[in-house]
């Protein structure tokens, strides 16, 4: 919000503070103090020179011209050092003879540099220039030059003082919680909390600058008979009326210069004070010409289908959700956003309908959105409203409109809807000091919270507190905590660091993913950050069945992206779409890596109870149960060369061996004993994939992915990929710490021939187990195919290691262990040992 820092200082100094004044840099500080950030100040630029108030005395209208001009007679008693009238030109149309105006007389420099000197124009000399608001920095934009109500100044008078140009601009950016604030009576509740100063509220004030609003007409009556519909979810809704009044009359320079500093045009005196009234009070307003109004008042939600023509020309279609004012005629207004043409004030009006009104913030916030309309009215009831001003806003602006521009105030009102109650906060007055760390004392609580407008009650250990209507935002007593501590200063909290808890670090959780993400970095795979969101039709190029396990994917029903619309079952397509985009861009040797999670849908829809209490024990398990599977996967994804092209070769391609290893890689980081066994399992290719098994059940799978897939994404032939369920690894927290042997290890080696058919891994399983405790490892190191061995055989070396722990093995100890080793791979696969 826009504010000027003299509005601020004079609401203050009429609250009590008499002569308080702060630098605008003080100000900015307190604003800060008080949790409110500023987008920055700036001054009204500076007008050197003589900047004089003027009267005109003559009027002489040039003709011959393109445009009007005017040659004007200006008083501007010594100021110019001679007493004499002062010639000046002028093409402005908004002044009359006799009015009050604002004179840069030659060798002022205005806001710009703009030097003002006599010279000679349209056939006259100017003498110095009648300045507009714009012209001085207090706006854009202006339609005309200033004038200033009889009375306020004499001629020859300094006119930066009679303007007040001497004055920093404010903008303040408000929480979407503290709606009050958009207002100058909030902010100046929140300076005094600033600087310790008396407050009184000046919705409550008998006058208002200089105008006695205690004088209105109390209500006799009703005006007019409104409908207000309990659809609309509207509070309250208020009305009255000025009759007779001055249709060209302008709101006076005091008024439209705080219009101006806070950002809004003047436009006609009814109008004028609505948004007076708005800045001032944070009510917003509208004014109806009283005479197009026809017949009583409808406040209803709007059938949907119909056209309005809004205050800024445009024609909008209007849906059941949005809130409507309407007469015989139809549709006035779009309740809490804008007005409509049809009942706009014109230059005709004499008779005024004020409305005042409390509307739902959620209504007013879905209209402006859809119709992509914010206006200064909508930003306030987005945030709330007091709802105790409705009455108080139509007694004001009745009062400033009836001072502006005469006309007489009507005794009577239209008033619907209550105030309503809020509900007492119960909070012990020790709560402050508890949550935050520092003893704030009983005197303390009770004052800040008095400060803001709260009624404390209680004398006890607890205190019941009855928030002010325009804080819509307590509720609960943290909030009230929140308020105390925001005024006592958070820069007085102490930085002082809390004892840690004595514990174990790193949950296992978290212990085996940071082991799984290192040990995949360090094997030289690179890591993405893949989206939670796939493709719709994902699996469908991917060629899974129906029925298979990873289409039970959660819905999104607001998706960024309507192609992605879904909860990845798997982080593949992700990683598979980013190794498209390296391909695309000449990276053609990637080695990727991912750690992240997959939801698996659980149940078709969530159930949705009310929110009025909270749900029973089996509502809450019914939300828990359908809430998604959520796992952590791990997976890479591979093409091109793992060994790299260089002096020292050719290199060597990614295979599917190399996604199996991938997997092997985090099943040790994890402390599992990994199974690989042959599979066939979409996206992989059937013949090169690979069943990943962790204490019999398949986590996972890796190898090479299938060529149809691949060339339905564009992707480079025998791209590799591995995918493992983390989630679904053993865990054993107490695994125990590996036992390190001093005695030397015995080499031997074995030669198994088997059918072609017999997968290697299986018998390097059975070599493992007949060798028995003694051995520490078994690896393949050949597979030897020859005409010797036959059509269909093979044959498979491994290198076994042996070793005790509490002493040296003998070569017979070893060797025994062999054949026992080779004697179960016969039994299991009719293996034989090739000499």
């Amino acid at each position: 919000m826009l504010i000027s820092q003299n509005w601020i200082t004079d609401l203050l100094r009429n609250a009590g503070n008499d002569n308080w004044s702060v630098s605008p840099e003080e100000l900015d500080a307190g604003f800060v103090r008080v949790g409110f950030e500023t987008e920055g100040y700036g001054r009204i630029e500076e007008t050197t020179g003589p900047l004089v108030i003027g009267r005109v005395l003559e009027i002489e209208e040039l003709e011959g011209f393109k445009k009007p001009i005017r040659y004007c007679h200006v008083d501007v008693a010594d100021a110019n050092g001679t007493g004499e009238p002062q010639g000046i030109v002028c093409g402005a149309r908004n002044f009359s003879q006799g009015d009050l105006v604002v004179v840069s007389l030659p060798g002022a420099v205005l806001p710009g540099g703009f030097a003002i000197a006599a010279r000679e124009t349209y056939g006259k000399i100017s003498n110095g220039m009648m300045a507009s608001a714009a012209e001085l920095g207090l706006t854009q934009k202006s339609d005309g030059i200033i004038t200033l109500p009889e009375g306020t100044a004499q001629p020859g008078e300094d006119a930066r003082e009679v303007l007040q140009l001497d004055d920093t601009v404010f903008e303040v950016n408000i929480t979407p919680d503290r709606g009050y604030a958009l207002s100058a009576r909030g902010l100046s509740r929140e300076v005094a909390s600033a600087f310790d100063l008396s407050y009184r509220d000046v919705a409550q004030e008998p006058s208002i600058a200089g105008i006695d609003v205690a004088s209105v007409p109390a209500p006799t009556g009703d005006l007019i008979q409104i409908a207000l519909e309990e659809s609309t979810k509207a509070q309250r809704f208020g009305l009255r009326k000025v009759e007779g009044i001055d249709p060209a009359a302008q709101a006076p320079f005091w008024m439209q210069r705080e219009l101006m500093l806070s950002g809004i045009r003047s436009v006609n005196a009814p109008t004028d004070v609505t948004n007076y009234v708005m800045i001032l009070l944070g009510q917003p307003m509208h004014a109806f010409d009283a005479d197009k109004v026809a017949g009583n008042l409808r406040v209803h939600n709007a059938a949907g289908g119909e056209t309005f023509e809004t205050l800024d020309h445009s024609t909008r279609t209007l849906t059941p959700n949005d809130v409507v004012i309407s007469d015989d005629n139809g549709i006035q207004s779009l309740a809490g956003i804008m007005g409509g043409t049809t009942s706009e004030i014109s230059e005709e009006t004499v008779n005024v309908y004020f409305e005042a009104a409390t509307w739902d913030a959620l209504t007013v916030a879905r209209s402006a959105r859809h119709h992509k309309l914010s206006s200064e009215a909508s930003r306030r009831f987005e945030r709330g409203v007091d709802p105790a001003l409705v009455e108080v806003a139509l007694d004001v602006a009745c009062a400033l409109l009836a001072d502006v521009a005469g006309g007489a105030i009507v005794d009577k009102r239209t008033l619907i809807g209550e105030v309503a109650a809020r509900p007492a906060i119960e909070m012990a007055v020790s709560r402050p000091g508890e949550l935050i760390g520092v003893e704030y004392s009983r005197e303390t609580v009770v004052r800040r919270l008095e400060e803001i407008g709260c009624r404390v009650d209680g004398g006890g250990e607890t205190v019941t507190v009855l928030p002010p209507t325009w804080r819509t935002d307590l509720n609960v007593p943290v909030e009230l905590v929140e308020e105390i501590v925001r005024l006592e200063g958070l820069d007085d909290i102490p930085l002082v660091l809390p004892a840690p808890r004595g514990g174990r670090g790193l949950s296992p959780v978290q212990r085996r993913r940071r082991a799984a993400t290192h040990a995949l970095a360090y094997s030289g795979y690179v890591e993405v950050i893949p989206t939670p969101f796939i493709a719709n039709d994902t699996f469908d190029v991917w060629g899974l069945d129906a029925d298979d396990a990873r289409r039970r994917t959660v819905k999104v029903q607001n998706p960024l992206d309507k192609d992605y619309g879904i909860l990845g079952t798997t982080v593949l397509p992700s990683m598979l779409e980013a190794v498209g985009r390296n391909v695309a861009r000449g990276r053609n040797d990637l080695a990727l890596y991912s750690v992240a999670q997959v939801s698996f849908a659980r149940a078709d829809v969530s159930p949705m109870p009310s929110v009025e209490t909270r749900p029973d024990e089996s509502a809450v398990r019914e939300l828990v149960d359908s809430l998604p599977q959520q796992h952590l996967h791990a997976a890479t994804v591979a093409s091109g060369n793992w060994e790299l092209e260089g002096p020292w070769g050719k290199g060597r391609a990614y295979s599917w061996a190399d996604a199996i290893e991938s997997a092997r890689v985090v099943a040790q980081a994890a402390g599992v004993k990994l199974v690989v066994e042959a599979a066939s399992e979409r996206p992989w290719h059937p013949g090169r994939c690979a069943a990943l098994r962790v204490g019999g059940e398949t986590v996972g799978y890796a190898g090479e992915l299938h060529p149809e897939v691949l060339d339905t994404l564009e992707l480079p032939p025998r791209t590799c990929a591995m995918e493992i369920d983390l989630t679904a690894l053993q865990f054993d927290e107490k695994i125990p710490a590996p036992v390190l042997s001093s005695f030397p290890a015995l080499n031997q080696d074995i030669a198994l021939v088997v059918d072609e058919g017999v997968a290697a891994e299986s018998v390097r399983l059975a070599v493992e187990e007949g060798a028995g405790g003694l051995v520490e490892s078994v690896k393949l190191f050949d597979v030897y195919r020859s005409a010797q061995l036959g059509e269909g055989k093979k044959s498979l070396a491994f290198g076994l290691v042996f070793r005790a722990g509490d002493r040296t093995l003998t070569e017979d100890e070893a060797s025994a262990a062999r054949l026992n080793a080779a004697k179960v791979a016969e039994q299991k696969f009719g293996a034989s040992m090739r000499a």
